[in-house]
């Protein structure tokens, strides 16, 4: 694996001020020269200041901070373009809650030498998913829901570890996706393979957060549902 490779390591916040500081030192304690990148909605919980507190102790670490809660799709597209403005040659990106181990970005790193796009995937041989219950099994029927309606050859669309070759992905830009919300990384997975680029699944094991609470409305359920419905028309139409 080349270590020279420039890679910038992706977040968003709202509300993590008990889960940054943990996860920011454990991407550090990684072996290889990564660049962090956190976008943070103006938590009101102080998020932001232990960031700024932590740019002190890390090099290349880097904070945008809105003004306010302008939503997960809207960061994620800054994260893409800042990768490409500035040059680098792999973005990952993850959730700031620790449900998102730090210690496999390396396999993350291995495949995007080859691949354009890599997903850390919950449902393939090797993967597994650490939620409780009621929020497995939604997740589990969603994801196959997805696969079957879009027919897309992928099992995991919702998680957002993923990889990005930013210069094999040269007719794809994250501004494509027009699925808001979490709905975003359903719309993602559509356009990467609309660009005919391949998916490359990869296990990753995800954990249920233990600190803060999540941020997913339940009426966002229905407004996925809503676009996965949009997004399987417009396959059959194309």
């Amino acid at each position: 694996m080349n270590k020279l490779k420039k890679t910038l390591v992706f977040t968003a916040t709202y509300n993590e001020a008990e889960n940054i500081e943990k996860l920011i030192s454990s991407i550090k304690k990684q072996p290889f020269n990564l660049d962090i990148l956190i976008v943070d909605d103006n938590s009101p919980d102080g998020t932001k200041n232990i960031i700024i507190t932590l740019q002190k102790k890390f090099k290349n670490l880097f904070l945008i901070q809105r003004e306010s809660k302008l939503g997960l799709d809207s960061a994620h597209k800054i994260a893409y373009n800042y990768a490409k403005s500035n040059q680098y040659d792999f973005l990952i990106t993850m959730d700031a809650d620790l449900s998102h181990d730090p210690d496999e970005i390396k396999f993350f790193l291995i495949n995007l030498e080859i691949y354009a796009f890599v997903i850390g995937s919950r449902y393939i041989e090797g993967g597994k998913c650490l939620m409780k219950k009621k929020r497995l099994l939604l997740s589990k029927f969603g994801n196959l829901l997805m696969k079957y309606l879009l027919r897309i050859k992928c099992n995991e669309f919702t998680t957002s570890y993923r990889g990005f070759n930013i210069k094999k992905l040269q007719n794809f830009n994250l501004d494509m996706v027009k699925t808001k919300g979490y709905s975003f990384f359903m719309g993602t997975i559509y356009e990467v393979a609309k660009q005919k680029y391949i998916i490359k699944e990869i296990p990753i094991i995800f954990k249920d957060r233990i600190k803060g609470y999540s941020k997913i409305p339940r009426l966002e359920i229905f407004r996925t549902l809503k676009n996965l419905f949009i997004l399987s028309i417009r396959n059959l139409i194309i």
